[in-house]
């Protein structure tokens, strides 16, 4: 029993003496530690903020700063680094934005990133080239990479984040709504009568100088947005904001367009050759088609890289010309991979296929890590133009 006693006091004496060493490494360690893991946030900081000298996180509770913004660094010579996270083809978008003390880009620099490599990770590389010395006020002019739109437009839409934050931590007033809200705030103010609540027009006429068109759900009239005009008519379709004449005609013109459009349904078993994937058209009584195409995305033939296959199509809607040219498409339901693929349902993809012809709908921006996707929806476009020339008579090859 003593030597049980005994055995059990040695052990906690050498438990003891374990615990004081441990706590004087600690003690020894624990600022060294600290002061390399501050020493290498210091270093990534310089990075994008060279003559920044030494950091401080910054305390930015008091401000409504834009979303995208996780950090905000206040450097000792008077500039700021930015920590902003976005979205481009793909969620998680890490970057970091050097601001000068004059309000410039001092340099940026990606840190995380689930776009392809190859593609949206190597243009975002070379973007970053493209913007230091940049402002508020040239921002926008920095023209994105073709081939990886999205993702440059999502870097360059960040760093516009990361200089409106400097400014509002001075004291400033920024414009922080999103571009859905500016669109929803621009309608209601156009025609207030709306309530807020718009559809927007898919173009199955060829219509001049009009970029789109909202009809309000309630039947109060229609918007016209006309470059950056929001040109308002009313429940007899009349011209209502104030603007010159050959606006208002452009806008009365489309509106009377569109509305006396009519389609009929076609018998798809009288032709010969159409595709499989061809769900439903029609024609206008100006000769356009419309048509419902079902595209053969990841859904139907991907693997198990990001998910099990859904087993759905792409349903895409698409107007073409009897020439083949397209008028208008627009995704109608997917299953692709959420925050990969689900990007052809975005109009930033979709809406680059206006106006393309055979020769040309090929040179759209892919989306960045979703080949199959966007392989499946080009192969589906290719198919409407197929569609067409059979029912104008012609070969479809």
């Amino acid at each position: 029993m003593k030597k049980s006693v005994k055995s059990i006091a040695v052990l906690v004496s050498i438990c003891a003496v374990v615990s004081v060493i441990l706590a004087l490494t600690n003690a020894i360690t624990a600022p060294i530690i600290t002061q390399n893991e501050e020493m290498a946030a210091n270093a990534a900081l310089l990075e994008v903020l060279p003559d920044g000298g030494s950091f401080e996180r910054a305390d930015t509770t008091a401000y409504t700063l834009p979303a995208t913004v996780s950090d905000v660094y206040l450097a000792s010579s008077g500039g700021h680094v930015v920590r902003l996270t976005t979205t481009g083809y793909a969620s998680g978008m890490v970057l970091m934005c050097g601001i000068n003390p004059d309000g410039t880009v001092a340099g940026t620099k990606l840190i995380a990133s689930s776009e392809t490599p190859s593609i949206g990770g190597a243009a975002a590389e070379s973007f970053a080239s493209l913007l230091p010395g940049r402002s508020l006020a040239d921002i926008d002019g920095v023209d994105t990479v073709s081939g990886a739109t999205k993702t440059t437009a999502a870097y360059r839409s960040a760093v516009r984040d990361a200089l409106n934050t400097v400014v509002i931590l001075g004291g400033g007033s920024v414009d922080l709504r999103t571009d859905e809200e500016i669109l929803a705030d621009a309608l209601n103010e156009a025609l207030g009568a709306a309530n807020g609540a718009f559809t927007k027009h898919f173009f199955t006429e060829v219509t001049e100088g009009v970029d789109a068109i909202y009809f309000a759900d309630n039947g109060a009239g229609a918007v016209c947005v006309i470059g950056e005009q929001f040109i308002a008519l009313d429940a007899s379709y009349t011209v209502i904001t104030a603007c010159d004449n050959t606006v208002a005609d452009t806008a009365k013109t489309a509106v009377d367009t569109v509305r006396a459009s009519a389609v009929t349904a076609l018998d798809l078993a009288a032709y010969e050759g159409l595709p499989t994937h061809l769900v439903k058209a029609e024609k206008t009584a100006t000769g356009n088609y419309v048509m419902e195409i079902k595209a053969a995305g990841y859904g139907i033939t991907g693997g198990n890289e990001y998910h099990p296959a859904s087993g759905e199509y792409i349903h895409i809607l698409v107007s073409l010309t009897a020439d083949g040219r397209i008028i208008d498409c627009m995704t109608l339901s997917q299953a692709e991979t959420d925050g990969i693929g689900s990007a052809c349902a975005d109009e930033a993809f979709y809406g680059q296929f206006d106006g393309k012809t055979e020769e040309t709908y090929n040179s759209i921006d892919a989306i960045s890590g979703a080949t199959l996707t966007t392989d499946g929806y080009k192969k589906a476009i290719l198919r409407a133009f197929e569609c067409v020339r059979i029912f104008e008579g012609g070969d479809p090859s």
